[in-house]
């Protein structure tokens, strides 16, 4: 931890946060009502057999030719008050690539922030800057490349700045605008108004 503050965020709270700021409300500020649902256990076995996946795949997938492969780096920025741990990071002579494993058919703009989370958390912590990182898409076996742009930076940044007064307001935001994502979630229940 960095410090005893317990307002310390993870690069997943910013993924719910730009998915629904609904569901890192109830995570952040009633954390002990969160249902798991199927969907959440599928993805947590899947994290741990993919790395012996990719293992086997090449670099190539990845567009490096060369490379050391490491799995779960944990990361964290006191700048930022954001840690993470990265699924996998590709270590070459000229950058570093996180790579982020999906269990989705498709990039969403919340995968990719949480990316470009990651790699705002590589460059504090090793120096280096991250230009790109990849999504992989695990049930298409696909590697989707995500540039790492201003625009996707400026947003974490605001992204992080909603969720502090999310946090410390203890106020429940809006629910998203996107009402199919309702469908599926684990507090559609505490929802009164979708």
């Amino acid at each position: 931890m960095i410090d005893d503050n317990p307002w310390i965020f993870t690069a997943s709270d910013l993924k719910q946060h730009t998915y629904c700021a609904r569901i890192f409300y109830y995570r952040t500020c009633l954390p002990d009502v969160r249902p798991i649902t199927y969907k959440m256990q599928a993805s947590s076995a899947i994290h741990e057999t993919e790395p012996k996946r990719a293992v086997r795949r090449s670099l190539d997938i990845l567009g490096a030719a060369e490379g050391r492969r490491l799995f779960d780096v944990s990361v964290q920025s006191a700048g930022l008050r954001l840690s993470g741990q990265i699924d996998e990071v590709i270590e070459t002579p000229h950058e570093l690539i996180p790579v982020d494993y999906k269990l989705a058919q498709r990039e969403g703009e919340h995968f990719k922030l949480q990316l470009t989370a990651y790699a705002l958390l590589l460059e504090e912590t090793y120096s280096r800057p991250v230009k790109r990182g990849f999504l992989y898409l695990i049930p298409k076996r696909k590697a989707v490349e995500v540039a790492i742009t201003p625009r996707l930076r400026k947003n974490v940044h605001a992204a992080l700045n909603e969720m502090w007064k999310i946090a410390a307001g203890e106020r429940m935001p809006p629910a998203t605008d996107w009402r199919q994502r309702c469908a599926d979630c684990e507090f559609r229940r505490f929802c009164n108004d979708v």
